[in-house]
């Protein structure tokens, strides 16, 4: 993978966030670091990355912020959240449900949620990767895990 096609940083937009449970600053730790690890980002135009990335959301909308290392702003852009706002609610029922299978549930049973919350996500990412293919060309893993940072960008309190 091209280093010029890459995030080499990632902040989210933490302001209106609120103390999360333990697996989710779990699973927001290591989509950023797996993120940060190995990913393809490239936004379209004559840009060079790598590229510093701030994600928020504002006015119902994904927000994108893309900057060289040195803080200069090449794009920003947004996406709209109502095509996510069912797949995100349908996958936090799902978290919820795997979370409290893991306390009491036989292990097939847990391997039963955890597949359809996998199934969950992969389509979240997609649907995200789609929104994106207009502005930046993303590999379904680097979209699996801006999905998961999207997800956690939903937890308001």
């Amino acid at each position: 993978m091209p280093h010029r096609s890459r995030i080499a940083h990632v902040q989210l937009d933490e302001k209106t966030m609120v103390r999360r449970r333990p697996e989710v600053e779990h699973e927001r730790n290591i989509a950023i670091y797996d993120l940060l690890e190995e990913n393809y980002f490239a936004p379209h135009g004559e840009f060079v990355g790598p590229y510093h990335l701030h994600l928020s959301l504002a006015d119902n909308r994904l927000m994108f912020d893309v900057r060289t290392p040195e803080g200069t702003d090449l794009m920003d852009f947004g996406l709209p959240l109502r095509p996510f706002q069912s797949i995100v609610k349908d996958y936090f029922l799902m978290c919820e449900s795997y979370y409290s299978a893991i306390k009491k549930a036989t292990p097939s049973q847990i391997e039963a949620i955890d597949m359809g919350r996998r199934g969950l996500h992969n389509e979240g990412s997609e649907l995200l990767r789609e929104w994106l293919g207009a502005k930046v060309d993303v590999d379904f893993d680097t979209a699996r895990r801006l999905f998961t940072l999207v997800c956690v960008l939903h937890i308001r309190g």
